[in-house]
């Protein structure tokens, strides 16, 4: 039966089964990569399906799902009618309706907003142009609602999960400067307010998120000073509207840059920082990948005792298992990203066979959806292997990223195979070696 707009999806939540809701969206996007489809899914997407917020799917997701459950229809699985949800007044809870609508309710508003989050969602690196474009002129003030509503407030969660999703495959070079413009438009959005304190709670959390993301493209790309700025954007956000979940976001990330910058002492005192935000929030993954990014500040202090006690911490809570309450952002969290950043903290302490056995099993797990994910893995791995006196494995695995920089743009991955590259220098007689090194040249 199929669900009403207040009835959650009952049949669809039997079907996820034992899955957590982050699990399950692994398997519909590999599902949607078996038949050549692009879908940004996540946790959060099955939550909404689940709750009965997404009546009938997209017709990407549709053709995602019935591959999945071949032999059903979409009503098999919970959904309604598509001519049963046309337009947005469909969606709109008729008991919340204002005997004053909102410009953001206007026809023209809902079509333009209803573009705006399609071109969000069909992928694609001139996609996020697009979509840059259309959230831009949303944040000009000649075209800014005086209150923002539930579209203009999914259009911006549609962005953060299409940019992650294409930062998962093809890294951020190409995306930080087009991200740069839904950041301003989310923040433009934000300072109208909205109609509703739901519509104003979803603004506060999707911009926030939204920063981090843009935060998290500058980081990856190099520019480590915008980084910084967007993360502390997003921690004054999550202060503001005291969202404890997006606090512990920014925290992590802030931990994890200034890792990378060397403020070993800041990556400790960020990570605790995000320990306490993260305690009430029921993620045991989450406290997990915070426990990490403590060890990892705990290695730079050259403090092996306190290292490896996050490390234990990291790994208990991992034990733990997925959760319903794990954000949507740690899709990417799994075992092969503990096996990576636990690799670094090895490294770190100058212990690098030990670290390169890590890397290597993170490399092995990591799903191949993550390409950008496979390339760092692989590159951390050919940099301990050049260290711990296994040149050809190293070659050999410097080889193995430079075929996937073909689809990976990421300076953070291309820095870590020069320094490899310079490693190995010493021993470029070796027949595989010089091969690598003439082909990294070249590249």
């Amino acid at each position: 039966m199929a669900a009403s707009p207040h009835s959650p999806n009952s049949t669809f939540r039997r079907l996820r089964g034992q899955h957590s809701p982050a699990e399950f969206a692994a398997l519909v996007r590999r599902a949607a990569k078996e038949i050549g489809e692009t879908v940004s899914c996540d946790a959060r997407y099955i939550g909404r399906v689940e709750s009965g917020e997404i009546r009938c799917p997209n017709y990407a997701y549709e053709r995602v799902f019935l591959h999945m459950f071949p032999g059903r229809t979409l009503a098999d699985l919970g959904f309604s009618p598509r001519e049963a949800v046309r337009g947005r007044s469909a969606l709109r809870d008729p008991s919340a309706r204002s005997p004053h609508p909102s410009p953001s309710s206007s026809p023209s508003r809902s079509k333009e907003s209803d573009v705006l989050r399609r071109a969000f969602m069909a992928g694609g690196s001139a996609t996020v142009a697009a979509a840059t474009l259309s959230l831009t002129l949303l944040g000009d003030t000649r075209r800014l609602p005086s209150r923002a509503g539930e579209s203009e407030a999914a259009a911006v969660e549609d962005a953060v999960r299409q940019i992650r999703l294409l930062d998962d495959r093809h890294g951020a070079d190409a995306l930080y400067r087009r991200a740069a413009g839904p950041l301003r438009a989310a923040y433009a959005l934000l300072d109208a307010g909205a109609s509703r304190q739901s519509t104003e709670d979803r603004l506060h959390a999707g911009a926030g998120e939204l920063a981090v993301s843009v935060g998290w493209l500058a980081h990856d790309s190099g520019r480590f000073d915008d980084a910084r700025s967007h993360y502390a954007e997003a921690l004054a956000t999550a202060r503001v509207s005291g969202d404890a979940a997006l606090e512990a976001h920014a925290f992590s990330n802030m931990a994890f840059l200034a890792r990378d910058r060397g403020r070993s002492r800041e990556a400790v005192r960020a990570a605790q920082a995000g320990r306490r935000a993260a305690r009430s929030l029921g993620s045991p993954r989450l406290l997990s990948l915070l426990a990490l990014r403590e060890a990892g500040g705990w290695a730079g202090l050259a403090d092996r005792k306190a290292c490896e006690e996050a490390l234990t911490r990291a790994h208990t809570e991992f034990s733990r298992g997925a959760a319903g309450a794990d954000p949507e952002w740690m899709s990417f969290f799994g075992e092969a990203e503990l096996e990576s950043l636990e690799a670094r903290c090895w490294a770190t302490l100058g212990e690098h066979a030990r670290a390169a056995r890590h890397a290597r099993r993170a490399a092995d797990l990591q799903d191949p959806h993550f390409a950008r994910n496979v390339a760092l893995y692989t590159a951390e791995l050919a940099g301990d292997l050049a260290h711990a006196g296994a040149p050809d494995e190293a070659a050999w695995a410097g080889g193995r990223v430079l075929d996937l920089l073909a689809e990976v743009q990421s300076t953070r991955v291309r820095s870590l195979l020069s320094e490899t590259a310079r490693t190995l220098i010493p021993h470029q007689r070796s027949p595989r070696v010089g091969a690598f090194l003439t082909r990294h040249a070249a590249v």
